[in-house]
């Protein structure tokens, strides 16, 4: 580690003084999830998907959930509505094998056993985007990005405003309200952010319905609070500081499968706070940028003594996690046919710490414990006969308690002007690093985890092309993709014979295909379509892996019958996948691995701008009112319905 450091630093002054003089322009202030450079989509050597502010409010999200239901290659997976806990599946890899950024800093929760993200606690009102990369992303950010990367980007302040106010109000079936209200602007050097959002509903009855006998008519019913301040300067040309602030917290009642429990509650509650300075140097030569970042977690979830169930509990689990990032951009200037080159150079240092309590008085989860991690990465691209986009990663982790990951990632774009298309293939590595709970846990005296656990380590590549088709009167009118992706995954982690600790034994073959579509048939029309196989195993046994579906749709359309209406409808379907275990329709555990069936969403929003900076929405949710099941025994939410306003001014 200490000669990967020093070589990082040694290159960075070494390229500074050789290229001080090259012109360029001066780079946007953004986050590109895909290279760290800013780079048009297009031309990023990776299967990417951004979500847009347009888009959201336009397709009525309110949750994270929602906002990634879509999103070819992944499967959100949920035990109940909003709030309750919802695993992600990137491409066939685990839940926990998903890195989640916000703003470029990872959040996922240092205290849950495997490190894994809940991506249902998430309201959408103070972000401006969302981009998901898929494919291993290791040698960008670490550990968990096996299966791909997902950042977060909250609003940012308009260069030629003062002041705007920005804000919406909505209610709906099941009790339900949420609000958001806010304002940003940029006086003089100055800039700021400030948004505070809110929801509530009664929710509904997660339990299956197959499941009456051991079912009442209590809902899940969900409070969230979330408040977001950022306050930037530009003292001079090029150089920046800035702070963001968030808090959030949940009050949520929870499910419990096969029998209902209506005291059965949960409180979730996050803060997240980041220190960011940037300085462009060199007429645009050299960018430096230092990040400080930490983010707290504390959850709490009680059940106590009733007529349903005579067992207490009472589970507290706290993560706190402190990020160090220096991150460098140099542009190289032209050689030859070789243009638009970028050197990425950074180090980085992460602690987190876990003090978690769980599970009943005799038989208590307890995990105590802290771990550094150190980092240095690389990464250069560049075009080539202004045809072929070239990328290029590098990256060295060092835990303090297990050996160093050593991650790559080389991929490139192939422009094809004469055939409308391009040719994207990329190979790269991945790890994801055992959790504090997995190395340092312990169950009374029967359980104790393995600090000499190994990373989760993947090998992964993939290779596809895109084309434009000339029809409905413009040159992209319809755009076709096509991408086949292949992945193994060793080491994984998972308990021994005995059950008394935890061993890295297993292995995963992955492969599938994401068939995309997109039709621009007019200015009032636009389709998205796609399609996503996927075959994941065990590698040992050839049994599929649960929770992954065999086959995944969503179709998505943009309709403007009149200047100021805009319909937004969205269908997705999930195919049958294995789950490892079920539930009879008596309540029955069934420990045997079985198929879930298919299932639908059909969602649907309309927006109708009543004056300029004035917009009524309504959302209707679940429209076939289907009693799908996303994880056994848990059904989605029934049909619903939300009205609202929104306004910016």
């Amino acid at each position: 580690m200490r000669r990967l450091l020093l070589l990082t630093a040694t290159a960075l002054s070494t390229a500074i003084p050789a290229f001080a003089q090259a012109p360029t322009p001066d780079l946007p202030d953004t986050i590109v999830t895909g290279t760290r450079v800013p780079t048009p989509a297009d031309r990023v050597p990776a299967a990417t998907t951004v979500i847009t502010r347009q888009q959201i409010e336009e397709r009525g999200y309110q949750t994270l959930v929602e906002a990634l239901r879509s999103v070819p290659g992944f499967t959100i997976v949920q035990t109940g509505g909003i709030g309750q806990q919802a695993s992600g599946f990137m491409r066939g890899a685990n839940s926990n094998q998903v890195a989640v950024l916000l703003d470029g800093i990872p959040i996922n929760d240092p205290s849950t056993a495997s490190g894994a993200f809940n991506f249902g606690n998430t309201l959408l009102g103070d972000l401006e985007r969302i981009e998901v990369i898929r494919g291993p992303a290791s040698a960008l950010y670490g550990s968990s990005a096996i299966g791909g990367a997902i950042n977060m980007v909250t609003r940012q302040a308009p260069a030629d405003r003062q002041f705007q106010a920005f804000g919406e109000a909505a209610g709906g079936t099941q009790d339900t309200a949420r609000g958001v209200i806010g304002a940003t602007g940029t006086v003089g050097a100055w800039d700021y952010m400030t948004a505070l959002q809110g929801l509530t509903t009664r929710g509904s009855n997660a339990v299956a319905p197959r499941l009456s006998q051991n079912r009442t008519s209590e809902r899940d019913g969900f409070q969230g609070a979330a408040a977001t301040a950022r306050l930037g300067v530009t003292p001079t040309q090029g150089v920046r500081l800035e702070g963001l602030l968030r808090w959030r917290e949940n009050h949520l009642k929870l499910d419990s499968v096969p029998n209902d429990d209506p005291n059965y509650d949960g409180n979730d509650r996050n803060f997240y706070g980041q220190l960011r300075g940037q300085a462009v140097m060199f007429d645009g030569v050299w960018t430096s940028g230092l990040r400080l970042a930490q983010v707290e977690d504390r959850r709490r979830y009680t059940n106590m003594v009733d007529n349903f169930s005579r067992s207490s509990t009472d589970d507290l689990f706290s993560g706190t996690r402190q990020v160090i990032d220096w991150n460098n951009i140099i542009r190289l200037p032209d050689l030859g046919a070789i243009t638009a080159s970028s050197l990425v150079l950074g180090i980085t240092q992460q602690n987190d710490s876990i003090d978690q309590s769980s599970g009943s008085a005799s038989f208590r989860t307890l995990t105590d414990a802290s771990a550094t991690n150190n980092a240095a990465y690389s990464a250069w691209q560049f075009r080539v006969a202004e045809r072929l986009d070239v990328a290029a990663g590098l990256r060295q982790d060092r835990t303090s308690d297990f050996d160093e990951a050593t991650t790559w990632r080389l991929g490139g774009v192939l422009a094809v002007p004469e055939l409308s298309s391009r040719i994207k293939a990329s190979a790269g590595s991945g790890f994801l690093a055992p959790s504090l709970y997995q190395r340092y846990g312990t169950i009374g005296t029967s359980f104790r985890g393995n600090p000499n656990l190994r990373p989760e380590y993947s090998e992964s590549w993939e290779a596809g092309v895109e084309t434009d088709f000339n029809i409905f009167g413009r040159a992209d009118g319809l755009t076709l993709g096509a991408l086949y992706y292949d992945s193994r995954i060793r080491d994984l982690i998972d308990f021994n014979t005995s059950f008394t600790s935890l061993v890295n034994v297993g292995a995963a073959r992955i492969k599938g295909a994401e068939l995309t579509a997109t039709a621009r048939i007019s200015e009032k029309w636009e389709l998205v379509g796609a399609w996503t196989i996927t075959d994941a195993r065990n590698a040992a046994t050839d049994e599929r892996l649960a929770r992954r579906p065999e086959n995944q749709w969503s179709l998505i359309a943009r309709w403007q019958p009149a200047p100021k209406w805009v319909i937004s409808p969205e269908l997705t379907i999930i195919g049958r996948y294995r789950e490892g275990f079920s539930y009879s329709n008596t309540g029955q555990f069934v420990s045997v691995a079985a198929d879930n069936d298919a299932g639908a969403l059909l969602n649907l929003t309309a927006s109708y701008a009543w004056r300029p900076q004035v917009t009524v929405f309504a959302t209707a949710q679940n429209l076939g009112n289907t009693r799908y099941e996303p994880a056994n025994g848990f059904v989605v939410g029934g049909r619903g319905a939300m009205i609202g306003t929104r306004f910016t001014f």
